[in-house]
C-alpha cells in the first residue's frame, strides 16, 4: 500500500510515530528535556512484549552509562518531540530512568566536558 511505510534497516518496518505515541502530543505524567540523561532499569525477564522501537531504546540505554533524550533520537532516527513522548511512556512505566541536566557548576570541569567532546566526536 502506499501509505504504509517502507521498510527499515534489516528489513523491519518502522511503527508511525502517531501509533508509538498514541496520538499524544505532550507526556502523560513525565515531560523530558533534550538533555535529560536517560537510562534503562534493569529487568530480568526481558522486554519481549514491547514495541520493537521501545526495546531498541532500553537496549541503547543500559545501565550503567546512559544517554541524552537528543542522541537516543538522533540514534532512532525519530525527531525530538515524539520521542520525548516516547521516552515519558518508558519512564511513566517505570522502564527507564531519568536525570536532569548537569547543574552550572558541574559543566565547569575541564575534564567532564573533554570526555564529553569526544564522546560527540565519536558519534
Amino acid at each position: 500500500m502506499a501509505d504504509e511505510p517502507g521498510p527499515r534497516e534489516g528489513g523491519h518496518r518502522r511503527t508511525r510515530l502517531y501509533a508509538l505515541t498514541d496520538g499524544r502530543t505532550t507526556a502523560a505524567h513525565t515531560a523530558l528535556t533534550m538533555d535529560t540523561t536517560i537510562t534503562a532499569v534493569a529487568v530480568a525477564d526481558g522486554h519481549g512484549a514491547l514495541p520493537s522501537e521501545w526495546q531498541a531504546i532500553l537496549a541503547m540505554c543500559s545501565p550503567p552509562g546512559g544517554l541524552a533524550v537528543a542522541e537516543i533520537a538522533a540514534r532512532m532516527h525519530i525527531r525530538l518531540t515524539p520521542m520525548t513522548l516516547l521516552l515519558g511512556e518508558l519512564a511513566d512505566r517505570g522502564l527507564i530512568e531519568h536525570r536532569p541536566p548537569l547543574e552550572g557548576n558541574e559543566t565547569t570541569n575541564v575534564h567532564l566536558l573533554m570526555r564529553i567532546r569526544d564522546n560527540l566526536a565519536r558519534i
